[in-house]
This record gives structure tokens, sequence and C-alpha cells, in this order.
């Protein structure tokens, strides 16, 4: 229960999307190093065949822990990540490598430049009022707190505000 003077969580919420949009203009303003977000296109069927998926731009992020900050102010969770590089032929190794090859293959089909870190797969976090107070996602918002769960446990929690002071300081 929240002590009788503090934020309801509505101010809190608020509060929160303005450490997300400050954040943001901060890391523009220094212009840190994004990552490119992509995701999956689905297959073309020509004839009988099918071509295979690329991985197609979405747009760009900063990858802050387990936040990824889109420039255009989106939150997103993180997702798998994979590099742009053209994969050597298939060796039959391990299905988890074959699948890296692929992903990285899917990468280069999607016009990536060479070498470009690419995220895909990620879940965009909910920034209203109702998401941050049910506290089913990254960022809930509880006993008048922002708070970010890094962990995948639900008490690993830490205040949002210090989370992105520290990880955008890493920038």
């Amino acid at each position: 229960m929240p002590a009788p003077d503090s934020p309801s969580d509505d101010e809190v919420a608020a509060s929160l999307r303005a450490l997300v949009e400050h954040a943001a203009a901060d890391l523009a303003a220094r212009e840190a190093r994004s990552e490119a977000l992509a995701r999956y296109k689905p297959a073309r069927r020509i004839v009988a065949a099918k071509t295979a998926e690329p991985l197609e731009p979405a747009g760009r992020a900063w990858r802050l822990g387990v936040l990824l900050l889109g420039t255009d102010g989106r939150v997103f969770e993180t997702g798998r990540i994979t590099r742009a590089v053209t994969p050597t032929r298939s060796q039959h190794l391990s299905a988890q490598v074959e699948q890296r090859k692929a992903e990285r293959r899917a990468a280069v089909r999607g016009q990536f430049a060479e070498g470009e870190v690419v995220t895909y797969a990620y879940e965009p976090v909910d920034l209203s009022t109702g998401a941050l107070q049910a506290g089913e996602q990254r960022l809930p918002v509880r006993d008048g707190r922002a708070l970010v769960r890094w962990g995948a446990a639900a008490g690993e929690v830490r205040d949002l505000a210090a989370y992105l002071a520290g990880r955008a300081g890493l920038r």
C-alpha cells in the first residue's frame, strides 16, 4: 500500500513516459549507436515455389539491457539478435547453428548492411496506465514507483530512472 502522500499510479505512469521520452532525446542528442529493428516478412509464392522469408527493416532502437528504446520513443522488450552476414554453405552442423545461419541469411535478404546488428522477435511494451499497473510486462508501476523488471523473477525489479540513467550512460 503506497504512503498517503505518494503519487498516484496515473502520475507515476506519466512520469515513466516522460523518463522514456527524455532518455530517447538524450540518446539522440548524443548520436548514440542504435541497432536495426526488423520483422520477418511473409514468404511470397512465385508459381509453385515459395521464396525465403527475409527480415525487413522496422525502425531503429537503442539497446538498454532488457529494453529496446525506439528512436521514435516506443519501448520494446528485447528479442532475438543476429548480424547481417552472408553465411557460409551449410555443413549440416547442429540445428541451432543452422538456425543462426538462416537468421543471418534472412537479415542479408532484408537489405541490411553487411555486419549490421539486427534485432527481431521483440515485443512492444504497452505504456498505458492500465498496462503499467497490471505489472505483467517489463515496466510495472508499483507503490508509487516506476520500475523495470530486469530478471525473470517477479521480484527482480529496479527503479526505472536509475536503470535508464545507468544504461543510457554506458552508450
